[in-house]
């Protein structure tokens, strides 16, 4: 039996991975400060701890496995990452937790490694103009990210690949674009942007008001959880590195991810514009090269992935308001 760590195994992604990779007979060790929030970890073996501790870390590597997924990061939605307050944390963390993970690895001789990078790390001034947004891979440099999030991705990615080149690793690399779905968070200030629509549109009644930040014109486009699990297990089993885009080429503005939600509900509702941290103009998943080296696009619509969101967030809602 192959056995794998999964790093941030008791966030959104990284608990979905786990029960993706014990489908496919995978037996899986996670690691995390916290064990995932709305259901029990199905991991063989959970080490409960802090990957910024190297101790810890060696626990968690204590034996050879054949790989190894670093989704662990100190993170969140717009209200998080772009308002300032929380730049110093996000990179110290993060960068902490990518060294610890790679010299843990090199140590034990683990080769086989993927990292989860984001989107975030693209050039600001490459994503003005929100109806033509470039986010093609090559396009990354000269850098210039609009996040110290951002920035710390962009690290962190050339700190993977120089322990590839130098030690021989079989690092993987992919920049996530917003990925969503159910099990996600969805409220408290680290949610994404189909989190946070479908929250307030299921809390607001038929024919009230619901704030959204900015005009609402900036675009986006979000990746179901289960393609993007999809496209992690083909880049890691795969012979190349990356980096490359792992997201949905469907752009939408988030007015029309509203207009999307409440047609999900069935309300029609009202938008309040107001202030608040916005990100970029403009993002889309560029699947070019994915498409070109693995021949791998994903197929599900954004409205079905985010009924799926939409229902079971409104069931979350549901058992708050019983308890």
């Amino acid at each position: 039996m192959k056995k794998a760590v999964v790093c941030g195994a008791g966030g959104f992604i990284g608990s979905h991975l786990v029960k993706r990779l014990q489908r496919e007979g995978y037996w899986v060790r996670g690691a995390d400060l916290k064990f995932p929030e709305f259901s029990p970890t199905t991991a063989n073996d959970f080490v409960k701890g802090d990957l910024r501790d190297p101790i810890i870390c060696r626990e968690v590597f204590d034996q050879p496995f054949d790989q190894v997924y670093q989704l662990a990061a100190d993170m969140g939605g717009a209200g998080y990452v772009f308002t300032g307050l929380n730049d110093a944390d996000i990179m110290h963390n993060s960068a902490l937790i990518n060294l610890n993970v790679l010299e843990s690895c090199h140590r034990r001789n683990i080769s086989r490694i993927f990292y989860s990078s984001s989107a975030c790390m693209y050039p600001e001034h490459n994503q003005l103009d929100p109806l033509n947004p470039n986010c093609a891979e090559d396009s990354a440099y000269p850098a210039s990210p609009d996040s110290e999030y951002g920035w710390e991705k962009l690290f962190s990615e050339r700190l993977y690949l120089a322990f590839g080149r130098n030690y021989g690793m079989q690092v993987r690399v992919a920049r996530f674009h917003n990925i969503f779905g159910p099990e996600g968070t969805w409220t408290g200030g680290k949610e994404k942007a189909p989190a946070a629509m479908c929250r307030k549109v299921a809390e607001t009644a038929e024919g009230g008001e619901l704030e959204m930040w900015g005009d609402g014109q900036q675009t986006r486009s979000f990746l179901y959880i289960e393609e993007c699990l999809e496209a992690v297990r083909l880049l890691t089993d795969s012979d190349w590195t990356g980096p490359v885009n792992i997201g949905s080429e469907e752009m939408v503005t988030i007015n029309q991810l509203a207009e999307m939600a409440m047609k999900i509900a069935g309300k029609k509702l009202s938008i309040r514009h107001i202030p608040g941290p916005l990100g970029v103009r403009g993002r889309n998943s560029d699947n070019r090269l994915y498409r070109q080296q693995l021949g791998w696009a994903p197929s599900q619509p954004l409205v079905d992935g985010l009924a799926k969101t939409y229902t079971w967030i409104e069931g979350q809602i549901r058992a708050q308001r019983r308890t």
